[in-house]
């Protein structure tokens, strides 16, 4: 259960260091200044792992904000359910 948690908080910071290493030209194409993509590695990493990948010139489209809704709820609903998991329910 640890491990798992693990991998989900810190794999997608993981991801975008290494994709940011790896081609670097796409990231400063979707993203005008270094302020969006810091703030999105310590805040919204999933949310912004996927504006990269569907909006590498920093447009959005039409079903593009579908992927980007589901980032955004995978970083919020991610960090409240911290707090669920330390919720111990009374032993029968």
């Amino acid at each position: 259960m640890c491990a798992v948690l693990i991998v989900l908080l810190t794999g997608p910071r993981i991801l975008i260091a290494l994709w940011y290493l790896i081609a670097p030209r796409r990231w400063e194409s979707a993203f005008d200044s270094a302020v969006w993509p810091i703030l999105g590695f310590i805040f919204f990493p999933w949310t912004t792992l996927i504006f990269v990948l569907i909006a590498p010139e920093g447009n959005v489209d039409g079903g593009d904000w579908l992927w980007l809704a589901l980032g955004f709820m995978a970083d919020f609903f991610g960090s409240l359910g911290g707090g669920i998991l330390r919720q111990r329910s009374p032993a029968y």
